[in-house]
């Protein structure tokens, strides 16, 4: 899931302004870490955006990064869990990594975490998606999965929940469900009052 610090490209905190803008419009990268001299510590983020404006303010270019550093305590430990990162990473273009010791072992990137998040729902195995509403009260998931489980292993389960209406349950069916077992479940969840709001299928389109 993280990508390595030798894989990527940083900058350190004596980088000049005109330097780090000169990488990122290279490589179009949005934002770069910046890390101490010994390229072990992390310090902080330098973004495109913010250079672009320093610049078109007449700003002087050959100041270090850290002039215009930001998230300088953005970042999660390596043990975090997936909670941690779900919350930490929002609003990012990456989350960088420190280890044990609070030294720098690379990024996640928001869009590998998004894939992450769409491999869970298993789309190359997957045929249907089916959502349920859901009052979010106890046993719901259970018993909508037992009754689901008559019929079909259940290839992945997510659960959105909100403060204010209905949460959903999103499940998704194999490949080997044909149209009349996926009536069946439909009806066997009705009659336990289960609401179905959409049955769609998905499968990723080829790259």
């Amino acid at each position: 899931m993280v990508k390595p610090r030798q894989d990527l490209v940083t900058v350190n905190e004596d980088t000049t302004l005109s330097e780090a803008l000169m990488l990122l419009e290279d490589f179009n990268f949005r934002a770069l870490p910046i890390l101490d001299a010994s390229g072990q510590l992390f310090r902080g983020v330098v973004y495109k955006m913010h250079l672009y404006k320093h610049k078109a303010n007449n700003g002087d270019m050959q100041q270090p990064v850290t002039s215009v550093m930001r998230n300088t305590t953005k970042f999660i430990n390596s043990d975090a869990t997936f909670f941690d990162l779900t919350f930490a990473i929002r609003d990012l273009p990456f989350i960088s990594v420190l280890d044990a010791e609070n030294h720098f072992t690379g990024i996640i990137t928001y869009s590998h975490y998004m894939r992450l998040l769409e491999d869970s729902w298993r789309p190359n195995d997957g045929k249907t998606v089916m959502t349920l509403k859901s009052t979010g009260g106890r046993g719901n998931l259970e018993r909508a999965s037992k009754i689901m489980a008559r019929y079909t292993n259940i290839l992945s389960v997510v659960t959105l929940n909100t403060d204010h209406g209905p949460g959903r349950i999103i499940a998704t069916i194999p490949t080997s469900v044909d149209d009349s077992t996926l009536n069946k479940i439909t009806r066997a969840l009705q009659r336990k009052d289960f609401e179905i709001e959409s049955i769609e299928s998905y499968r990723r389109p080829s790259a």
